[in-house]
């Protein structure tokens, strides 16, 4: 019985295979030395090179690392040889010259190419298993794999390429240790090699036995603490997630948790075998990490189908399947969120402001840092307890959007886009990767910005790069194996359905990016998924037509990819006004008929009602100013003014290029029919100019001006069923990513560009309280709640933030 203040989930940190904690990273970031991650060391084993590596080391590194790189309280050890974020020489390297982001690791740019090297090949001649990375060893590798997996119980704690338990520290990379020091760790598991090769008895994996205040008791290996938490995963694999306040009693084993006798049991051929086995294994293996089946626990598709029915979590991009970024949670009330505060705050430092929306699974909340970088956090408390950090593998130099914005869960898998175009499929209890598959070529200006959208077994993703002449697609992933399932072309070829809606090979680059996350209706079984730009942004003169399906919604058959219906919001649009928005499903009488609709404030200035069973138009009316149509055909077709387009002498439309509305989070409040928007009313000038396009490059074909009066920025709530506009609050900066969250209890919280995180009355708009976080807001706000307490979380600069009430 686990008692108060206990938490038990399935998820796990990553453990060490010896407790020497490695921190060079091989962070890859915009503007810093991109030396080839797999470049050998051409200086590797040459004395003098060694000798000259010590003496920098002791001039720049020691004061941290400690004598002999052992380590000390301010640095790590680095003489292992097993590096946690990567132990290739060219990664090294790298974090040495660019530094560690988020630690205390600085960069040395004031390092030659030659100094950089050297202390490479000191570190190296530190480690023990270096010198021993070749050596043969006798014993039948397969008998000990049979044994590994079977009647020795190896499994039953530890992951070889996925496969085995979570307990025990992964071996998937033992082979880089050597023989002796395997052998002497399975002869006695509490003793461990120092890095020069002498051998002290120094704790393992050790168990921490707690007794809580009311009676209950966990024991369990300990992943992570502070004055505070104290995280333990017990031999089943389960995570418990501790406030000290509620231990009554502590006791700390330092022995290891792997058992001894082992000589005994296998004796010393079996012995041999084990070791024999191990130094095969050099690396995790994702070809067949891919291979093993899924564990069946963890957050499943009927839980996230039925989300309505835990709004303690936050289980999709936009909290439920229909896009309504709204909660349930009753705790915050317009009487009481004066007394909100910051709970907790967690540093993620990186290239650029924050924009990931988080997920709350169980307690455990999920999120992406800088691009690359994936979090689970402790949801109570912000406590750590893994962090992923994959280095970009390629980098288009002329790349943009350097964001991402949130991952998605499935079972026991956590899924990712990067910017280099790869999805990643990660083990949510150990954040260890599973799969890697490669979506697109980032060196043609594909990129991934999305959070990924779980439908069924199936893992929907879409590209960013509607800037760099593209060709843009919807893809669907098997979520176990990584293997492509099937792929929607919105801009499609030859052959294909709208292919004629393009002036002759322009659909070649016609952009039309994915790069915001869609909606789902399980009862129609139906997926919707928004459209951006055609390409060039600005010269609809070089691809006459609609363009399709740029600017557009799609209704998509999730288990095939066909399209059922389309509906086009902006055709042949000049003015980069992507449909990337929000698509809101609501069911409501619309003249005396109940319908199923599907809702969108659209970047080009209007607000738009659906029939989301046929896509036909029931509604469109601007919430901003607009001068580029002047009403709609009796099929939906919007009146275009044949004076909106771009020239090239420029010419001043309503509404900006920023759109009235653009990718941050609505919300939509069913009881009352409200959605709330925020928008931004402004004028741009557009001017056509000629572009050449260029493999990777921006293909913008013009640019946009300022034109009178800057724009004026606010919140509206916009009644659905006609389009009116309730209220109106103004704010005194415009954003793209700030966004508004409501409450079942009448609140509208708000993130805005200034970094004010502020609550209205949702019926009215009244100013009800507000937080200035000290850094511009790029982000939308959540709620969840652990353990009864409800919480908003929203990332401002580099930081999450998550506010609650007190105590």
């Amino acid at each position: 019985m686990v008692g108060q203040g206990a938490r038990p989930t399935i998820i796990g940190r990553m453990p060490r295979l010896f407790p020497i904690a490695l921190c060079l990273s091989s962070a890859l970031l915009l503007g810093q030395e991109h030396t080839p991650q797999n470049e050998k060391n051409p200086l590797a084993g040459q004395p003098q090179a060694i000798e000259a590596g010590k003496k920098t080391f002791g001039q720049a590194c020691q004061a941290c690392h400690g004598g002999d790189a052992a380590g000390s309280q301010r640095g790590p050890a680095l003489a292992t040889g097993v590096f946690r974020h990567g132990s290739k020489d060219g990664e090294i390297f790298l974090n040495i010259r660019n530094g560690i982001t988020g630690t205390q690791m600085p960069p040395f740019p004031g390092f030659t190419t030659e100094q950089g090297w050297q202390v490479v090949s000191y570190l190296r001649s530190l480690n023990v298993s270096s010198a021993k990375s070749g050596e043969t060893v006798e014993g039948d590798a397969v008998a000990g794999q049979k044994l590994f997996f079977g009647t020795a119980g190896c499994a039953g704690c530890h992951e070889v390429n996925g496969r085995g338990g979570i307990v025990g520290p992964d071996l998937s990379a033992a082979g880089a240790t050597p023989a002796d020091a395997l052998m002497q760790k399975i002869l006695d598991p509490n003793t461990s090699p120092n890095p020069r090769g002498r051998r002290d008895r120094r704790a393992g994996i050790g168990v921490v036995h707690v007794t809580m205040k009311d009676g209950g008791k966990v024991a369990g290996v300990r992943r992570n603490e502070d004055t505070y938490s104290l995280q333990l995963m017990d031999v089943a694999g389960r995570l418990h997630l501790l406030e000290k306040q509620s231990i009554a009693v502590r006791r700390d084993d330092p022995n290891s948790l792997m058992p001894a006798g082992y000589s005994q049991r296998l004796g010393a051929a079996g012995m041999q075998n084990i070791v024999a086995y191990l130094k095969t294994l050099n690396s995790r293996d994702l070809a067949q990490t891919s291979q093993v089946a899924v564990v069946p626990s963890g957050l499943t598709y009927e839980r996230i189908r039925n989300s309505a029915a835990e709004p303690q979590n936050w289980l999709t991009y936009w909290g439920d399947y229909q896009g309504k970024h709204f909660t349930r949670l009753d705790q915050l009330t317009t009487a009481n969120v004066k007394g909100l505060q910051a709970r907790w705050a967690v540093q993620m430092p990186g290239d650029s402001i924050l924009q990931s929306t988080p997920l709350v699974v169980d307690g455990i909340m999920y999120t992406a840092g800088m691009p690359g970088q994936v979090f689970a956090l402790d949801a109570k408390t912000g406590l750590q307890i893994w962090k992923y950090q994959r280095p970009q593998k390629a980098l288009n130099t002329f790349e943009s959007n350097r964001f991402n914005r949130g991952v998605a869960v499935l079972g026991n898998r956590v899924f990712f886009g990067t910017l280099d175009a790869a999805l990643v499929a990660l083990d949510a209890r150990t954040g260890r990767p599973v799969w890697e598959t490669q979506v697109a070529n980032t060196m043609e200006g594909y990129s991934i910005t999305v959070s990924p959208l779980v439908v069924k077994d199936k893992i929907i993703v879409g590209v960013a790069g509607g800037e760099h002449g593209i060709r843009g697609f919807l893809d669907a992933y098997d979520a176990a194996t990584g293997k492509r399932v099937w792929r929607f072309n919105t801009v499609p070829g030859p052959g294909e359905f709208g292919h004629e809606s393009w002036k002759g090979d322009s659909w070649k680059l016609g952009g039309a990016p994915t790069w915001l996350t869609g909606s789902y209706d399980a009862g129609l079984d139906t997926l919707y998924w928004a459209t951006g730009n055609p390409g060039p942004d600005m010269d609809g003169e070089i691809r006459k037509g609609d363009n399709l399906f740029s600017c557009s919604v799609l209704a998509l058959d999730p288990n095939t990819g066909k399209r059922k219906w389309h509906y086009q919001f902006t055709p042949n649009d000049s003015h980069d006004w992507d449909a990337n928005q929000d698509l809101i499903l609501a069911d409501r009488v619309i003249d005396g008929q109940p319908r199923k609709l599907l809702l969108q404030a659209n970047r080009n200035g209007f607000f738009y009602v659906l029939d989301r069973t046929n896509g036909k138009l029931l509604l469109g009316k601007n919430y901003v100013r607009q001068t580029w149509n002047q009403g709609f055909e009796a099929d939906g077709r919007p009146k275009v003014i044949a004076e909106s387009d771009s020239t090239p002498e420029g010419r001043v439309v309503y509404p900006t290029l920023v759109g009235g509305t653009n990718w941050q989070s609505p919300s939509y409040d069913t009881s009352s029919g409200l959605m709330y928007v925020v928008y931004n009313d402004g004028a741009q000038r557009f001017i056509r100019e000629k572009s050449t396009y260029e493999p990777g490059k921006a293909y913008w074909g013009g640019r946009a001006m300022p034109a009178g009066e800057p724009p004026i920025p606010g919140i509206k709530a916009i009644d659905t069923a006609t389009g009116a506009v309730k209220w109106d609050y103004k704010l005194s900066q415009g954003s793209l990513g700030a966004g508004v969250l409501a409450t079942s209890t009448g609140l509208l919280f708000a993130s805005t560009a200034e970094g004010n995180l502020i609550a209205l009355e949702s019926k009215t708009g009244k100013f009800l309280w507000r937080m200035q976080t000290g850094a511009a807001i790029g982000s939308s706000p959540i709620s969840y709640s652990v353990d009864g307490k409800q919480f908003i979380a929203v990332s401002a600069g580099q930081v999450l933030y998550s506010f609650a009430l007190p105590e």
